[in-house]
């Protein structure tokens, strides 16, 4: 076996080699959940692109944990455009798909619209949701902090009742991102996003 290809398998397994012996790399994996949303009430959803969950996505430290989130998005050409928290009513945007980095704390968020998808986020997690996708936060501990960010050329609305006619138009041409927001050009996205 090539050297190359055993520290690959090495760092597979969480380990790499140092001064001829093997130890310890303190890096939790990450793991990716995609899944659709079927429209809901007056949810549109987005019935061809999934939402994307990345666990442990980031490693949370610092003072300002919320600048690495910032740093990652800007790098994977997401321009990060504010830092607070996720709205406790249902809502959805129809002018950008939105990336959403924990910087603090936990939270229960239901996506999709009433009654749809409870997903529980921590603390080092990200979740893209494309646009129409519904959302809303549940319940948080106090500590919960959260930056958004958008592709390029994109932003947020607020939106609360069924599209309408020109609401529906622009989720349906909105411009495809050119990249993932977490890991680039070679993403999660480039694999589970196609129309």
């Amino acid at each position: 076996m090539q050297r190359r290809t055993f520290n690959t398998v090495l760092a597979g397994l969480g380990l790499s080699l140092g001064q001829g012996r093997v130890r310890a790399v303190a890096a939790t994996p990450v793991r990716v959940e995609h899944f659709i949303l079927q429209p809901n009430g007056w949810v549109p959803n987005n019935q061809t692109l999934p939402v994307i969950v990345y666990r442990n996505a980031l490693p949370v430290s610092g003072d300002d944990p919320a600048s690495a989130f910032e740093d990652l998005f800007q790098r994977n050409g997401w321009p990060p455009q504010w830092r607070n928290g996720v709205y406790s009513f249902h809502h959805y945007h129809t002018i950008g798909h939105e990336v959403l980095g924990f910087s603090g704390g936990s939270a229960r968020l239901m996506l999709g619209g009433p009654d749809a998808r409870e997903v529980a986020v921590r603390a080092g997690d990200i979740v893209l949701l494309p646009a129409g996708t519904g959302h809303q936060k549940i319940t948080s501990d106090e500590d919960f902090a959260v930056v958004g960010a958008y592709p390029p050329e994109q932003g947020f609305d607020i939106v609360r009742a069924a599209p309408d006619a020109t609401q529906r138009a622009r989720l349906a041409r909105l411009p495809f991102p050119a990249t993932d927001p977490v890991a680039g050009g070679d993403g999660p996205i480039t694999r589970e996003w196609h129309y």
